[in-house]
């Protein structure tokens, strides 16, 4: 079991944005070819950084303008063993790039957070396998000892905050939480789920938040839904009992296609921004505690200042 984790700064505001889709973006948008969907290859050129550093930077911008927090990420959604292996690179080599990332975060949100915004650096955790089915299933204490080189590198560079993201069923989840409380970090727990609302394993979203805070002690700061469009978890949330205060932030899709469509797209679908943001303001209209928002796949700065406009 884990203790429970402290709150996190950008808790106490009314809203904390984050990004959008940084890998759909990277490919559809801007060209450029990620093997394995992964972006943390780009930290280790100058050219490489300066792109994370100018996509990072828009959103950025936004936050400062309209007075709100940001929740800073690294780009290290597939810097864990399996994935890296598959690019060529070793644990050692792995964990100087989660290092890396967090070095850069820290360095970007510097000039925000001497102008008095609040930015915490969030490292990025991805699951083992594929993000959409949970192919490779974990048990906790697998998953923590799996996930915990990355945690320790996020830890020893000085990322205030981890986030486990597209997480597809909860013990891997659990893992995560509880390598990151082991560790001194605060933990974000975030699931993916289908079009009928459940996660790719079969678990209703009340499940898999009552799994992870019943195995864990309540370990996660809150939760978060993402890489799912707002269509396809409402009526979830609408009908929810006490566990959807867990519920903290949501970074939705900004097309209502299901996994196995996007999974098989070859071209991005941007969806509407407007009408995502008034998605998101609905939401908020019944659930004012979810306060961290930003994007997942196929949106991009235009979506998040959209939501934030609506939001505010």
């Amino acid at each position: 079991m884990c203790a429970a984790t402290t709150d996190l700064p950008h808790l106490g505001a009314s809203v904390a944005l984050t990004d959008g889709g940084l890998e759909t973006t990277l490919v559809f948008l801007d060209g450029m070819d990620l093997p394995c969907f992964a972006a943390f290859p780009l930290l280790l050129d100058a050219a490489g950084r300066d792109r994370l550093d100018g996509y990072f930077r828009r959103f950025l911008d936004i936050a400062e303008q309209h007075g709100v927090s940001f929740v800073l990420d690294t780009p290290t959604w597939r810097a864990n063993p399996d994935w890296g292996e598959k690019l060529g690179y070793s644990p050692t080599a792995l964990s100087d790039i989660n290092r890396r990332a967090v070095a850069q975060a820290k360095a970007l949100r510097a000039p925000y957070v001497a102008r008095g915004m609040t930015v915490p650096v969030n490292g990025v955790v991805g699951p083992r396998g594929d993000g959409y089915r949970p192919e490779m299933k974990m048990t906790p204490v697998e998953a923590s000892d799996y996930h915990r080189d990355q945690v320790v590198a996020f830890r020893d560079a000085g990322a205030d905050m981890i986030s486990a993201v597209t997480m597809n069923y909860p013990e891997e989840a659990v893992g995560i939480a509880c390598a990151a409380m082991g560790e001194g970090l605060p933990s974000v727990i975030s699931f993916t789920v289908e079009t009928d609302g459940r996660l790719p394993s079969g678990e209703s979203l009340a499940e898999a938040i009552e799994i992870v805070d019943d195995e864990t002690d309540g370990a996660p700061a809150y939760f978060m839904i993402n890489c799912a469009h707002p269509s396809h978890f409402q009526s979830v949330l609408a009908d929810a009992g006490s566990w959807v205060q867990r519920v903290g932030g949501v970074r939705a899709n900004a097309s209502a296609k299901s996994h196995a469509e996007l999974d098989a797209a070859t071209e991005l679908d941007p969806g509407d921004p407007a009408d995502l943001a008034r998605r998101y303001r609905t939401m908020r209209n019944s659930f004012a505690h979810i306060k961290v928002l930003g994007g997942c796949c196929g949106t991009d700065h235009r979506h998040i200042a959209a939501i934030c406009e609506a939001c505010l």
